[in-house]
């Protein structure tokens, strides 16, 4: 598969439905042992732009990556389940095991050219979205606050929050159009942090 820039928006036209990206970005989380990175990793459905919190932790080691690669390939309900290709940047974590588990599941590790986030632009662009909105706002204290307030936001995320590169839709639609003639709610999250309003169903 190729991979230059000029080839890419060509490949992510003919092949989105089945590709998903994988990337890390970082906490600041305070511990028992004081301020501590830990490592968030999640992985996007290109064509939906739906994502998956793949996991949370102080040493994204070896044996770590491969447990989420066969986490994420798993049969019944892998969030890689129907992809072909997995985008993702040179990162040492990315180990070639890593690779081997996927490419044994069906999926096709695409490795980025160095220093080209640009060719993972939706990615980045929800961690923006995630730091901006919810990771610099708040004061994270252990693993279990950090990971709720990461789940919390990836639920605003596909429910509550609309998405201009999906011409204002959700991620996740609701069942039935709202009723136009009913009272506004609030939907709050995160102590009032992440707000929205909607028709009462």
């Amino acid at each position: 598969m190729r991979q230059r820039t000029g080839s890419w928006e060509t490949l992510l036209k003919a092949h989105i439905d089945v590709m998903a990206s994988i990337d890390f970005t970082t906490v600041e989380v305070w511990t028992t042992s004081g301020l501590t990175t830990f490592y968030l990793l999640f992985v996007m459905e290109l064509q939906t732009r739906r994502v998956d919190f793949a996991g949370c932790t102080t040493n994204p080691n070896e044996e770590w990556i491969k447990t989420v690669a066969r986490e994420l390939t798993n049969s019944e309900d892998g969030f890689l389940e129907s992809k072909k290709c997995l985008i993702m940047d040179r990162d040492a974590t990315f180990s070639k095991s890593f690779r081997v588990c996927l490419r044994r599941e069906g999926v096709k590790p695409v490795r980025l050219p160095p220093r080209s986030p640009n060719l993972n632009a939706h990615l980045e662009r929800f961690f923006g979205s995630l730091k901006s909105e919810c990771l610099y706002k708040l004061i994270h204290f252990g693993d279990t606050a950090t990971r709720r307030a990461v789940r919390s936001y990836v639920t605003h995320y596909h429910t509550e929050r609309n998405h201009q590169g999906l011409e204002n839709d959700l991620v996740v639609p609701m069942v039935r159009p709202p009723d136009m003639d009913a009272e506004i709610e609030a939907t709050e999250h995160l102590g009032r942090l992440l707000r929205s309003y909607r028709r009462v169903a």
